[in-house]
């Protein structure tokens, strides 16, 4: 597989002058062994979740960057994209298409933390892409934030912290979690967690077993199916690259404790189920499943959110994260926003237009209320409590 060494930009800072190499691969498992350590991400750009992301998006064309210091040819961050055309338009954007809640580099121990550096590394990676052969129309990087690891992150320089229209949900606790529970006793969880304990067999489990924890998701692929059903929308979690993803994460994260499954289940069956990942203290929840309105006496989606940070709790997690989109029982779990940044850059004319429509969208969230009244104007739903 052929390596495309196509940017290059200088950058001079602390009076000493550097430039940054970037190079593409066009192959995922390549990229993987040119990259010289596993350097510093979020949850998401771990490379079980990579190998997975890659593996059931084929469709989509990889174009990993490898982004080095050419004084000293150490790599400072791999940032994982791909080219793919969409409604005559070719773009650049991270491996996402909707299932990553956060976008970055994964940062190598080099990597620029001085302003200066951030930028001119940021602005080799858009020179190179510029010239990519392909030619293409945009860069769109969407729900980057802006640290990784405890890191900056050299590619929010390009945008403004806060454009993006989502925010992730982060919820700290501290090694007391009965202190925790206290702060959300309006909750009432201990009532749920009574009322659910009549049923007989009732119990909450941690999942260890692959074979279990896929069948599982097969579960929960017919729960969230007739709940989006119930509300009118469509659901493609279950169907072809999607349904091949979540399996794969399963298979290759569960045993290692990268992929996290939990249920809530009695002798009627699986009242609900959690599928999320964990990266050393932090655990992000994925998806949330219950089995549907004769529960909703017993809260099971809130109950088994709370049992499985618990049992995580118990194990050394203190970081959790609700995962993007401001449902109201995220704050009811006390959840803090973080904010995330989009960034758009028009390369050829057709990219234009889109990003004209981002920048003035970015515009408008700064004015919270008339995007709000925009948002009602338009039919949208206010964020409303998801049991």
């Amino acid at each position: 597989m052929a390596v495309w060494e196509l940017g290059r930009a200088e950058v001079r800072a602390a009076s000493t002058a550097s430039e940054f190499r970037v190079e593409f691969v066009r192959d995922w498992n390549l990229a993987c062994a040119l990259w010289d350590g596993s350097g510093y991400g979020t949850a998401f750009q771990h490379k079980q979740w990579l190998d997975a992301w890659y593996s059931a998006f084929d469709r989509a064309s990889p174009l990993i960057a490898l982004i080095s210091d050419a004084a000293t040819q150490r790599n400072v961050a791999l940032v994982p994209l791909i080219c793919r055309e969409q409604h005559g338009v070719r773009l650049v954007e991270f491996a996402d298409l909707g299932l990553t809640d956060y976008n970055a580099p994964i940062l190598g121990a080099g990597a620029p933390r001085d302003p200066e550096a951030m930028h001119a590394m940021a602005r080799a990676l858009h020179a190179a892409l510029r010239r990519l052969p392909e030619r293409v129309d945009l860069i769109r990087m969407q729900k980057m934030p802006a640290k990784i690891d405890g890191r900056p992150n050299p590619l929010v320089a390009l945008g403004r912290i806060g454009s993006c229209s989502l925010n992730g949900n982060i919820i700290e606790v501290d090694d007391d979690f009965e202190t925790y529970r206290a702060s959300i006793k309006r909750m009432q969880l201990p009532r749920s967690w009574r009322v659910f304990n009549r049923y007989p067999g009732a119990g909450f489990r941690m999942i260890n077993d692959t074979e279990e924890a896929l069948r599982l998701i097969d579960v929960m692929d017919a729960q969230q199916e007739a709940r989006m059903e119930s509300i009118g929308e469509s659901f493609i979690l279950n169907d072809g690259s999607w349904g091949k993803f979540y399996r794969d994460l399963v298979k290759r994260g569960l045993k290692e404790g990268y992929a996290v499954v939990s249920s809530l289940s009695c002798d009627e069956g699986v009242v609900a189920t959690v599928l999320g990942i964990r990266r050393e203290s932090n655990f992000v929840f994925l998806r949330i499943s219950n089995a549907g309105k004769k529960w909703s006496h017993c809260s099971p989606s809130r109950l088994i959110t709370e049992r499985t940070m618990a049992a995580l709790h118990a194990d050394g997690v203190r970081e959790f994260d609700l995962s993007i989109g401001n449902f109201v029982y995220k704050r009811r779990f006390g959840a803090t926003p973080l904010p995330l940044t989009d960034v758009s850059a028009a390369i050829g004319w057709r990219g234009i237009p889109l990003v004209l429509r981002d920048r003035a969208a970015q515009e408008l969230r700064r004015y919270p209320r008339l995007a709000e009244w925009i948002s009602r104007a338009l039919g949208r739903p206010a964020p409303r409590e998801d049991n």
